[in-house]
């Protein structure tokens, strides 16, 4: 498959298969649910009033406060799957996944999924029904005191919310593609002041985008980061990697006719999207800020497996464009989904999403604590068109 053919369908949310992986694949085990990965799935659902549904918990550490659907993925289960099942026993109601919000994640042993859902059956769980998965549940006005298991459900409200009010990027679920790893698959931009864009793809066995394994020492995000830092050597150092967001992700949780088993595992793919930027700020051996004048080409990779192709196809190239200057947040600061800044020198165009602050602790999450590259992240889903 010609690479753009590639870019193409990750873009528009298909999807490719998983084959091996680029960067230190001796350091990334794979998969095994409950073992060396835990998958978290949270739903937000809205009435017609935007009202949200609430569950009121039954645990003992958190007894009676209150908090979205939401709890651990099971063996065998696919992740939509999961989030429906957590919605019935803690709500009553039976639901459909509209689209994958957020991805939170603190490294392969904690990683929630996010969704924005609606109701399709069942009733609302009263008192009097309560049982170990929740006490009741309830439609929240947001506004009305409620005594809260976690704030960090708030901005995951607000992002349901905005979604709801305007799509700000098409509706995307987990493409049933099957993954040994958690993986990130890389589509690495790099563009210079005439709108020229290249990728960077590895060579062999076929050209094709580079995949890292996510390892239990640092988050996900930290894989485009190993990526960049193979292929480039040395000069990874005058470099930022900025991520866009995510563009789609593969997980297949059985086996279907026909399919062996060992082709399916629980292992996760995100196509994520990053930029390229060569640093702002640069230094001379003695320390001096040296002028930095914007380039032209990628800086080439020092490793010979890597190469840049430069994107042919306007309409690739359009889509693939970077036009939100993504704004970095320490661990614990937040940013609302389209508060962007428009990057310089660039006509304005349709909204990016961008990297989030990290998640606070919410149902199976570490404590709180790690540092950069270990602290955990929330990344959006990235629009694959324009309004």
């Amino acid at each position: 498959m010609e690479v753009e053919d590639q870019i193409r369908r990750i873009m528009e949310g298909e999807g490719l298969e998983f084959t091996e992986l680029d960067v230190h694949p001796d350091q990334a085990k794979p998969a095994t649910l409950r073992k060396t990965v835990s998958y978290i799935v949270c739903a937000v659902i809205l009435n017609d009033q935007e009202e949200v549904l609430m569950v009121q918990e039954a645990k003992q550490e958190c007894f009676g406060q209150w908090y979205l659907p939401a709890g651990r993925m099971e063996e065998g289960e696919a992740i939509e799957a999961a989030m429906q099942r957590e919605v019935k026993e803690e709500a009553g109601f039976d639901c459909q996944p509209i689209t994958l919000l957020l991805i939170q994640e603190q490294g392969p042993q904690w990683i929630r999924f996010i969704f924005l859902a609606k109701v399709t059956g069942g009733s609302l769980k009263i008192p009097g029904e309560g049982d170990q998965e929740s006490l009741q549940a309830t439609w929240w006005d947001r506004v009305s005191p409620l005594q809260l298991r976690g704030r960090d459900i708030l901005d995951l409200i607000d992002s349901g919310l905005k979604y709801h009010q305007e799509t700000w990027h098409p509706r995307t679920l987990p493409v049933a593609i099957p993954c040994s790893h958690v993986v990130q698959r890389l589509v690495l931009i790099f563009s210079n002041a005439e709108e020229e864009l290249w990728v960077l793809l590895v060579k062999a066995p076929r050209l094709h985008l580079p995949t890292a394994g996510a390892v239990k020492t640092h988050t996900l995000m930290w894989a485009s980061s190993l990526v960049v830092q193979d292929a480039l050597g040395s000069l990874y150092y005058d470099q930022e990697v900025t991520a866009l967001g995510v563009l789609g992700l593969q997980h297949h949780y059985h086996p279907t006719p026909g399919r062996l088993q060992s082709r399916c595992s629980d292992g996760v793919c995100f196509n994520m999207l990053a930029q390229l930027v060569p640093d702002p700020v640069q230094r001379d051996r003695d320390g001096e800020k040296l002028e930095v004048v914007p380039p032209s080409q990628p800086p080439p990779p020092e490793n010979p497996r890597y190469t840049w192709k430069r994107i042919q196809s306007q309409a690739t190239a359009e889509e693939l464009f970077p036009t939100v200057a993504p704004t970095s947040h320490q661990d614990g600061q937040r940013a609302d989904i389209g508060a962007a800044t428009v990057a310089p020198q660039l006509p304005p165009r349709p909204r990016r999403l961008r990297e989030l602050g990290s998640p606070e602790a919410g149902p199976g999450a570490p404590a709180a604590g790690h540092t950069d590259p270990t602290a955990g992240s929330s990344v959006a889903l990235r629009p694959r068109t324009r309004p």
